[in-house]
């Protein structure tokens, strides 16, 4: 079941690391090992939310979205979105950004340096936006209890999301962007450009936000819809839930693509902060990408989705975390390793939490039944 699941991951995996080590050496098999490891820890929660929805659909909408939709996701986002991003950033074209990529590294490496603080002001409000929305929603589970319970209520004010993450990015602009770092180690003032390209961020997320809660909210409507139609059905003995049935799997597989697309946009984005090559990138985000839709798979076809509760907000963490690293770094330049290292650890100790809550439930639930008591025994959801 693993092999047949991970199979194409395992090969894919193996290919992309030995061609790093041809193309950039061992700090390159670093760079993309690194890169994979960030990709599937932001997009683990992703994995997680379509398995949810893909075991609604039927066989063949479920092959759609696992064919189509990984070349979308590891092509489309992956390869060409960084392509169009330093295309737009250096105002070049993109077939010239892949040949400079290509051929001439150093004067590419330049460009990429000096549109830097576009690209970390845009990415940076979009993840930025990604952490303050999933912090200040109120949820059933809370990991640190002592910070989520009290964000959360502040959370019930309209727009907070918004208004914190503009305060950010005119903070940023009036400070790190005054001393932008350049290639060769000089320092400009690009306090307008990271100003537009934050709005630029803030604006692309609520597109993508607002495209996502359409597609949720028409999933919604056709459900109610069809769950009334069966009803119907049932009553009249008619059959008037297939038309319905198509309806709904067609906005399911609509809505999937717009919340693939919307997680895409943050481990692309969040790569700038690791590396500027354009080949390490397209290699690391790629192996992620795969390792996300067999992870998808696997939850579908066993039927049931993960335990560790915890996993997607260490995730989201690393997400707020990754923000910040890149609006700092228009100023300051941090080690790749520390980035990577960043999103790791995280991620990690959001599992380990969700062990031992795990292991609290076992042995609450153990005593509960010691006792021969009927009522579940209640567990702290906060660390």
């Amino acid at each position: 079941m693993l092999l047949k699941t991970f199979g194409w991951s395992f090969a894919v995996t193996a290919l992309g690391l030995v061609a790093a080590v041809f193309y950039g050496g061992w700090t390159g098999f670093g760079i993309v090992a690194i890169l994979s490891i960030l990709e599937i820890s932001l997009s683990f929660d992703n994995a997680v939310v379509n398995a949810g929805i893909l075991k609604k659909m039927s066989a063949f909408w479920q092959k759609i979205f696992l064919t189509i939709g990984i070349l979308i996701a590891v092509f489309g986002m992956r390869l060409v979105f960084p392509v169009v991003i330093v295309a737009i950033s250096a105002k070049i074209g993109p077939i010239e950004a892949v040949d400079l990529a290509m051929t001439d590294k150093d004067m590419y490496k330049q460009l990429v340096t000096d549109a830097h603080p576009s690209i970390a002001a845009f990415g940076g409000m979009f993840l930025l936006m990604i952490f303050l929305d999933f912090i200040f929603e109120d949820r059933d589970i809370k990991w640190l209890g002592w910070l989520e319970r009290p964000l959360a209520k502040l959370g019930k004010v309209d727009m907070l999301s918004a208004c914190i993450a503009l305060i950010v990015l005119l903070i940023t602009s009036m400070t790190f962007a005054v001393h932008a770092h350049q290639h060769g180690g000089t320092h400009v003032n690009k306090a307008e450009t990271v100003l537009i390209s934050g709005i630029a961020g803030l604006i692309t997320y609520l597109i993508v936000g607002g495209l996502s809660g359409f597609f949720e909210n028409k999933l919604e409507e056709d459900e109610e819809r069809e769950h009334e139609a069966e009803e119907e059905a049932k009553r009249t003995g008619k059959n008037t839930g297939m038309a319905m049935a198509g309806k709904a799997a067609f906005f399911m597989f609509l809505y999937l693509e717009v919340l693939d697309a919307s997680f895409s946009f943050d481990g692309v984005i969040g790569a700038f902060a690791v590396t500027n090559d354009i080949v390490l990138m397209a290699l690391g985000l790629g192996i992620g990408a795969m390792y996300v839709r067999s992870l998808t798979v696997y939850l579908v076809r066993q039927g049931t989705l993960d335990d560790y509760v915890y996993l997607e907000h260490g995730a989201h963490y690393a997400i707020g975390a990754l923000s910040v690293i890149l609006l700092v770094t228009i100023q300051y330049e941090i080690h790749e390793v520390i980035t990577g290292l960043v999103g790791v650890v995280l991620i990690a100790w959001s599992f380990f939490s969700s062990v031992r809550r795990n292991k609290r439930i076992a042995a609450a639930e153990g005593k509960g039944k010691g006792s021969g008591s009927d009522e579940k025994a209640e567990v702290p959801s906060g660390v």
